[in-house]
């Protein structure tokens, strides 16, 4: 049955879950800053540009 299966970890949740914990370490992201969903989906963007910089 399922219990003779062992643990299996689904794949893309592990990809997910350090950019959520990146976006945490953002304060302002993590915090209701933005008024509007305009502003809180740009502060999103700019906090992916400055990842991928941060990887370059």
């Amino acid at each position: 049955g399922y219990k003779n299966q062992g643990f299996r970890p689904i794949k893309k949740r592990w990809v997910i879950e350090p950019t959520f914990a990146w976006f945490d370490y953002n304060r302002r992201l993590c915090r209701k800053y933005e008024t509007t969903f305009d502003s809180a989906e740009e502060m999103v963007k700019i906090a992916s540009i400055k990842l991928l910089l941060n990887k370059i």
